[in-house]
């Protein structure tokens, strides 16, 4: 099985999270953190800028590292690295995405979010918890 390589970006700010729907795809209109596919040559902060400026046209601090998420799907195994980012510059403008919602500690589950990035949200509150 293929295994693709991607990194998430867990936005903070004011106590909150970003989180963004899928516009296209499998996973059309599923939500996530945004992120996508590590190049050639790049580092997975590297790789995240440039998606979050891609998809996002901001720049991004990234921050510690959350968690690594490996998932299985029926056509690809998906390896996630995640890393607490904050916003440097520009307004969160969504270029691909069809929604976005910041959500606060309690609202975390209101959204239906893909399977790997639910493993995500659960290491975010954990690490909140503590």
């Amino acid at each position: 099985m293929k295994t693709i390589h991607v990194v998430a970006a867990v936005i903070e700010e004011g106590g909150r999270i970003f989180a963004t729907q899928r516009g296209y795809g499998d996973f059309k209109d599923g939500w996530e953190f945004p992120g996508g596919k590590i190049e050639p040559g790049e580092t997975p902060q590297m790789a995240l800028r440039r998606e979050i400026r891609e998809e996002l046209s901001t720049d991004i601090e990234v921050g510690e590292h959350l968690t690594d998420v490996e998932m299985d799907y029926p056509k690809f195994h998906l390896s996630m690295q995640c890393f607490l980012c904050r916003v440097v510059s520009g307004r969160l403008t969504l270029n691909e995405h069809e929604a976005a919602r910041w959500l606060g500690p309690g609202e975390l589950d209101a959204v239906d979010w893909l399977p790997a990035d639910r493993l995500a949200v659960k290491a975010y509150q954990y690490r909140k918890e503590e």
